[in-house]
């Protein structure tokens, strides 16, 4: 299991970001989390590149994932995340305020972990945030897979020889 427990947090809204940043400082020795404004910077991330290209080894235990953002979607993120092998293994869990159905299913079509629509209230948003944190980053044992960019820049090499 990877020592480096974080999660990845893709919204672009700042009050989620700080919300979520306010329940998660409490202490707690599952992890940290890292957060990127849209869908472009989460591949990015996700992938070691661009402004990410020295972030450290390893990838978050899950990714949380807004649906409507700037730039690329999350449906489109989740599509590329689940299409690739270097970050298939990784659990996305769809954080938003759609309550539609066709966006709950093809989140669960994609393979979305699962879908959490976020809590209106304050309290309420917290708790939800806490018990995302709790299972993902210190209950859930992760699936075996790459380690992180390091196995994706080799296999990537070893593709091109």
């Amino acid at each position: 299991m990877s020592e480096n427990r974080h999660l990845l947090l893709v919204d672009d809204d700042p009050l989620i970001v700080e919300l979520l940043a306010h329940a998660l400082a409490r202490p707690f020795p599952a992890g940290t989390m890292i957060h990127v404004c849209d869908g472009a910077e989460a591949l990015d991330y996700l992938r070691a590149s661009g402004v990410f290209h020295d972030r450290p080894p390893g990838n978050p235990a899950v990714v949380l994932l807004d649906l409507k953002m700037p730039r690329i979607d999350g449906l489109e993120v989740l599509r590329q995340i689940k299409a690739d092998p270097m970050l298939c293994h990784i659990p996305v869990v769809m954080l938003t305020s759609s309550r539609e159905e066709r966006d709950v299913r093809a989140s669960y079509k994609l393979g979305a972990s699962a879908y959490v629509v976020k809590p209106l209230d304050f309290a309420e948003f917290i708790l939800v945030a806490r018990q995302l944190e709790t299972f993902w980053l210190a209950t859930n044992v992760p699936p075996p897979g790459p380690t992180g960019h390091a196995a994706a820049a080799s296999a990537s090499v070893a593709a091109e020889t």
